[in-house]
């Protein structure tokens, strides 16, 4: 019967996209909707649900460097807003009957941002390695090992003796860099892929510690390795058919009871001010309101940790059984909130930028972005293979050039190749109002994310920038709005290297080689 699941996803994920919203919600609609026929969460759907999360993770960790998350904005503001929260969560906690113990253990939780959703709208804009991306991954990380530490605390399992040897994984790194190396087939990259994660999972599960950690781990072995990148990328396909499982069972928690939905309901009132309470924090720390913004949403939904933690608590008598429920209804109704405002982003920050400017601190901000191009007259905006193509042609041409990007590994890749590249947010209108364009005779845009090339010729020309804008797409339908958002010309590589083929095939003929 759990094909039934499989075509409830495929209807209720089909209907929310035809309203732009992501197919997740659906997918949460659809577990609910089951729920009220009685439907409960088979092992074949928890094994789904659990396999969704242990490959997402792994791919996070693909893009995770270790010095980019012990920095002081991480911990500072993950730890205080913890503590904050819990400090909050816990009178509300008592007032709806539950006792001390149990009041702190929902507390802490409930201080929980989802790393599912944060992740999967990270990896939508393709800014998972961008600063506030960086940030907040690093926050969500801090979380996941309180989230361990509740586990073991209440029953879930004492990490094994011989947890310490897990610090010796980084010896086996270069092993399995060789190993990524030398495959040389798909079908072989992605069943390293599944084999790193689930075995990382495996490993930690078998000395009791959180398998999702020990694929999140997996994943950090191969961050720094470039075709690690091409490994996350071919796992995609698998870690989104595995995710809707995840939402689904999620969805199948169900619906609690009246005083249930009343302790839902407070808690959600409480869900604004949790997220006043990370942008807050965010300027204290020093950083710029455009970047403390898209941390705070990407920090804006209750965890699915609250409920693998909570469920630990529970089973083991620490928590009442009941608000696991609760529970469930109220990391459902979080997403539904923040997956709207995950692709809304931009217009919201439009709208709010003024205000949120106010609370900037005026002092030099943690992101440090540059101010100044040098004495170049083109700039390359994505560094990936075609910004590296294009970057290498105008420099072989003789042309003063300099590349720009989001992602700090891929500048770090780009400065070992001799290019000269600089960090910067795109998107960012305060960017293109510091920097000096005057002596920037055209920019070439190489990136692949629709939004993100959308918003960033908007930004370029609200700052009165005029000469010419190149934009490179994969897809046809873009180009329209591209060209009328002020891009001089779109090229679509595919195209046009089906056409260069074409003429190729055609030089034997135009030689006299083929008679028509």
């Amino acid at each position: 019967m759990d094909i039934i699941w499989v075509g409830f996803a495929f209807v209720f994920g089909l209907l929310v996209s035809r309203l732009h919203i992501p197919p997740l919600v659906g997918y949460l609609a659809a577990g609910l909707g089951l729920s009220v026929y009685g439907y409960e969460a088979g092992d074949t759907l928890h094994e789904i649900a659990h396999l969704g999360v242990i490959f997402l993770l792994f791919t996070v960790g693909l893009h995770i460097r270790i010095k980019n998350i012990i920095r002081t904005e991480v911990f500072g503001v993950g730890l205080v807003h913890l503590a904050t929260t819990s400090a909050i969560f816990i009178p509300v906690c008592l007032y709806f009957g539950f006792d001390l113990q149990a009041s702190v253990i929902i507390s802490i939780t409930l201080g929980f941002s989802s790393t599912v959703l944060a992740a999967k709208n990270l990896e939508m804009r393709g800014e998972m390695g961008a600063y506030y991306g960086r940030v907040a991954i690093g926050i969500l990380i801090l979380q996941d090992l309180v989230a361990i530490g509740i586990i073991a605390f209440t029953g879930g399992g004492t990490p094994s003796v011989w947890s310490p040897l897990l610090l010796a994984l980084p010896l086996l790194r270069p092993l399995l860099v060789w190993l990524l190396n030398i495959v040389d087939k798909d079908e072989l990259m992605m069943l390293m892929g599944l084999a790193l994660a689930i075995g990382g999972a495996s490993l930690f599960e078998s000395l009791n510690l959180s398998g999702e950690l020990g694929a999140l781990v997996a994943g950090m072995l191969m961050a720094t390795n470039e075709k690690g990148q091409e490994l996350g990328k071919k796992m995609w396909g698998v870690k989104e058919a595995f995710l809707v499982g995840f939402f689904l069972e999620t969805g199948l928690t169900g619906f609690p009871g009246p005083e249930e939905l009343m302790f839902v309901g407070a808690i959600l009132l409480l869900l604004p001010l949790k997220s006043i309470l990370f942008f807050a924090l965010f300027m204290v720390f020093r950083m710029k309101a455009r970047t403390g913004y898209l941390a705070t949403l990407s920090l804006t939904a209750y965890s699915e940790f609250t409920l693998i933690a909570g469920a630990v608590a529970a089973a083991n008598g620490f928590i009442p059984e009941s608000v696991i429920v609760s529970l469930g209804l109220l990391t459902a109704i979080s997403f539904v909130i923040n997956a709207p405002l995950a692709i809304r982003e931009d217009q919201i920050w439009h709208y709010i930028e003024q205000f949120l400017h106010r609370f900037e601190r005026d002092v030099k901000h943690t992101e440090h972005e540059i101010i100044s191009l040098g004495k170049a007259n083109y700039l390359v905006i994505g560094m990936g293979s075609a910004g590296k193509s294009a970057y290498d042609k105008l420099r072989d041409e003789g042309r003063h050039v300099v590349g720009m990007d989001i992602d700090p590994a891929r500048i770090e890749q780009n400065l070992k190749e001799h290019r000269r590249v600089v960090y910067g947010d795109i998107q960012d209108t305060e960017l293109w109002k510091a920097v000096d364009l005057t002596d920037i005779v055209s920019i070439i845009i190489a990136m692949g994310n629709r939004t993100v090339k959308l918003n960033a010729i908007k930004a370029l020309k609200e700052i009165g920038y005029k000469d010419d804008i190149y934009v490179i797409t994969m897809r046809e339908d873009e180009t329209e709005a591209l060209q009328e958002a002020g891009a001089k010309s779109v090229p679509i590589p595919v195209k046009q290297a089906g056409e260069r083929l074409a003429e190729l095939s055609m030089q034997r003929d135009n030689a006299g080689s083929i008679t028509p």
